[in-house]
């Protein structure tokens, strides 16, 4: 599929969003189930760093399902990656109030981030639905799988980060069930080996850059 003019248009205005605008929640942060407590420098540095990798994740979450929409032949299918990218829209707002609460900065490698993952959209959608679904399922398992280690690291004084890590979560497996539904395709276990390969080396740089 050529890309249009339009859809040029359409995918460079979400990068510029991603990168430079602040996003808009449509949901309100969640909230936690106990106030936070007070937290020493180190555990606020920790948290900071890894609140740092999530809303890195929701960068690359934004360029996967607008790249993926770009290249789709599906008009259904198209609505649903960028219904998709909305809600992921939530995270990136969550984890960038939260990076702002901590005193933490984004990631400086973000546009970097956001070339990579819009890169490896396009393969996927070219590759036809499917498979493009099944890479939608794969990223998110393993977004979850990283979640769920998030909390265990994440210091039991930030409710907040955590609430928002745990919905963040909740989000990210009905994702993978939804992709699964529509027609994902399972893929060949070396693709998912590069795509922890790839995954490690992207959270262990945005946990410092």
């Amino acid at each position: 599929m050529t890309p249009t003019l339009d859809s040029v248009l359409t995918a460079t205005d979400a990068a510029l969003r991603t990168l430079f605008a602040r996003p808009h929640a449509t949901r309100a942060i969640p909230a936690p189930s106990q106030p936070p407590s007070e937290m020493t420098e180190k555990e606020r540095r920790e948290a900071g760093a890894l609140m740092r990798v999530n809303h890195v994740g929701e960068v690359c979450a934004q360029a996967l399902y607008t790249a993926q929409a770009a290249v789709t032949r599906d008009t259904a299918l198209r609505a649903h990656f960028i219904e998709a990218a909305h809600e992921e829209t939530d995270h990136l707002a969550w984890t960038r109030q939260r990076l702002d609460e901590l005193g933490a900065r984004a990631s400086a490698l973000n546009p970097l981030w956001y070339a990579g993952a819009f890169g490896l959209g396009l393969v996927a959608g070219r590759l036809g639905d499917p498979l493009s679904l099944g890479f939608v399922a794969e990223t998110e398992r393993q977004v979850e799988a990283h979640l769920a280690n998030h909390l265990d690291r994440l210091p039991a004084a930030d409710t907040a980060s955590r609430a928002v890590v745990e919905q963040m979560k909740t989000d990210e497996a009905r994702h993978a069930a939804q992709a699964i539904d529509a027609g994902a395709a399972e893929l060949p276990p070396p693709a998912k080996a590069l795509m922890r390969i790839a995954s490690r080396v992207m959270t262990t740089l945005a946990h410092r850059i």
